[in-house]
């Protein structure tokens, strides 16, 4: 690795967009499984 290569850091504005869709799938995850149980007790 040379001293001139750029930094392997994703900038701010893609780390935040990546954090959000973590978040967002998590929740979505949650959401199917609450989903999965509702339809489950019926």
């Amino acid at each position: 690795m040379l001293w001139s290569d750029p930094e392997n850091e994703p900038p701010e504005e893609l780390r935040r967009t990546q954090d959000m869709m973590r978040r967002l799938s998590v929740l979505l995850a949650t959401a199917m499984v609450l989903a999965m149980l509702v339809i489950g007790v019926r």
